[in-house]
């Protein structure tokens, strides 16, 4: 096996020896019986099919799947599917803030009394829960708004992760003058620049715990909460510790850069971890640690729930599809799909013990803030509130083209567009 393959098989995300999930009674009682999907390429991955496949062995339904488009035609189709109520027995969906823009009470099934849901965690839960109805289940792992970092730098210059924003700015001038490059930004594909500003969210709630009610009434600002605004000013203590290409530098740039160690910290979200330890030399040289703030006894990691399993609460199969859920997370199916696919978090399933294939950048440093209980949705999981333009403000401020304060202000001003649209009343 060659040090490629190797690497990204050490990180859980290929299968290696994938164990065979025993069929839970001779009799299949769902032979003949077809399940209709809907799910996105990203969801309808390998560790899936592996479930299906099982599942199909052991319970004897077959699955018969629609792919999403994706982005905003994806978006359009799926209304218009729930308007017209022409859904598939269950689909894969965002959980969240765009769950709300389905309007769920009217094409998807409450699951609030199916046992599967006490082994869900409250974070995730929260995420897919609207008037007191649950709709949504797990399709796969968390990820995290976070910092993906070199860890042989760090052993190089006898630094030790950061617990506040102070001591990670300090790390960064420790780097910088050894002649290292203390910070990957990438201003050529501006979505991933959202990331510090998102990850931080962790740090704006443990400051103020009804900042997320607030600001979707209107009531809280970014530009006049300190806590928040210090999400956008955060750029700006960072801006002579950046790549020589800030500004063109893409993902696929960082991925290569934290992997060779060419930078040491990237803000990034964690689903590019297979991707990096793909690369690198050796899975244990990368690491994760949350967005620091300004607590050392409280630093915690910002969540990104996963995408979650709806049922179409007027299939005929409904029995069926709650058949094959109760599979899908049962012990020997979560192994199956973990070790087949990996992980880019821990799980959502609460005592869940993720398999030592999956890297210890997941495994070990992310798994250390939930079992410490220091982790908490990102802000869209819990307002419906998200302006258009974030991505076009980070980029600015990032690289020093606009303050932190300027880009708050603007922010406040673009959810306020956002927040009337639906419905809110914002001063």
């Amino acid at each position: 096996m060659n040090k490629k393959v190797l690497s990204v098989a050490l990180c859980g995300v290929m299968a290696m020896g994938i164990p065979t999930v025993s069929a839970v009674a001779e009799e299949k009682p769902y032979e003949g019986v077809t399940l209709t999907m809907w799910a996105g390429n990203a969801e309808y991955n390998e560790g899936t099919k592996a479930v299906m496949e099982a599942a199909t062995e052991a319970l004897g339904m077959e699955f018969q799947v629609e792919i999403n488009p994706g982005g905003s035609e994806g978006d359009n189709i799926i209304k218009t599917r729930v308007a017209s109520n022409d859904l598939p027995d269950f689909l894969c969906y965002n959980s969240g803030s765009k769950l709300y823009d389905l309007n769920p009470s009217r094409a998807f099934l409450d699951i609030s009394d199916w046992d599967m849901v006490e082994k869900f965690d409250d974070a995730f839960l929260s995420s897919v829960t609207i008037d007191g109805a649950v709709y949504g289940a797990p399709q796969s792992s968390t990820q995290a708004g976070a910092v993906i970092y070199y860890k042989p730098d760090y052993e190089e210059l006898g630094l030790e992760v950061p617990h506040t924003w102070d001591e990670f700015v300090a790390n960064c001038q420790a780097l910088a003058d050894a002649g290292k490059t203390p910070i990957y930004f990438t201003g050529g594909e501006t979505w991933a620049t959202q990331v510090l500003f998102l990850g931080d969210y962790y740090n704006v709630a443990a400051a103020e715990p009804d900042f997320a009610e607030n600001y979707t009434n209107g009531t809280a600002k970014y530009a006049s909460t300190p806590a928040a605004l210090r999400s956008w000013t955060k750029y700006e203590d960072l801006v002579d510790f950046l790549n020589a290409d800030k500004s063109a530098a893409t993902v696929s740039d960082g991925n290569l850069a934290i992997a060779y160690g060419d930078a040491t910290h990237w803000f990034i979200l964690t689903q590019q971890l297979p991707m990096i330890i793909a690369e690198a030399d050796n899975p244990d040289d990368i690491g994760v640690f949350g967005v620091p703030g300004d607590d050392a006894d409280n630093h915690g990691l910002t969540v990104w729930e996963p995408m979650s399993f709806y049922v179409n609460k007027d299939s005929e199969n409904i029995d069926a599809v709650h058949a094959f859920l109760d599979f899908y997370y049962s012990e020997e199916a979560l192994d199956l799909y973990f070790e087949t696919y990996g992980a880019n978090g821990p799980s959502c399933i609460k005592g869940y013990e993720l398999p030592e294939s999956v890297c210890n950048a997941v495994r070990v440093d992310m798994q250390a803030y939930f079992d410490e209980g220091k982790n908490t949705p990102a802000l869209e999981y819990v307002s419906p509130i998200k302006g258009t333009t974030c991505e076009q403000l980070t980029t600015a401020v990032g690289l020093g083209q606009m303050s932190g304060e300027e880009a708050a202000a603007a922010y406040d001003d673009d959810c306020k567009k956002s927040a009337v649209q639906l419905g809110y009343e914002w001063e």
